[in-house]
């Protein structure tokens, strides 16, 4: 497969996330309120206590859900903080079987951009990563912020 080829795939694979309203039945865990990427490092080790996952070195595990979810968590925030208005907001929100994180921007003019559509090496795979790694994932609009949602297995 020719390099053109693979970026076609891929974005034909990342051809848009769907604009949906979260899944009801959620309770709220935890927010965060983000104005900087320099809070990335605090959000990751925060989310991970909360969702009882060890932060040490060796721990990377991307078949784990704990370390799935600070992954996107960090990627989803990192691009709000990076191409959206501040502050964004991390909110962190659970049912018996299922962990649900909802990242918020203040700039709903702009849809999500998938990393497909971005020339290679730019950056911005947590959307791309979101599809991959998460149950369900998509986006909706407030008055006031753009909001991406996905869902986890609680393990």
């Amino acid at each position: 497969m020719t390099g053109s080829q693979e970026q076609l795939e891929l974005i034909d694979v990342d051809a848009g996330l769907p604009v949906s309203r979260p899944p009801e039945g959620f309770a709220p865990v935890r927010h965060w309120e983000l104005a900087s990427t320099a809070q990335l490092r605090t959000l990751r080790h925060q989310l991970a206590d909360e969702i009882g996952a060890g932060t040490g070195a060796a721990r990377q595990d991307l078949e784990a859900t704990p370390d799935k979810l600070v992954l996107i968590a960090t990627e989803l925030a990192a691009n709000a903080l990076t191409h959206a208005l501040p502050p964004t907001t991390v909110a962190l929100s659970r049912t018996d079987d299922q962990w649900m994180l909802d990242v918020a921007d203040h700039d709903p003019e702009s849809a999500p951009v998938y990393a497909g559509a971005r020339i290679t090496g730019a950056g911005g795979l947590g959307l791309h990563l979101a599809r991959r790694l998460s149950l369900e994932v998509g986006w909706y609009e407030t008055d006031m912020t753009k909001n991406i949602w996905a869902t986890f297995p609680v393990e």
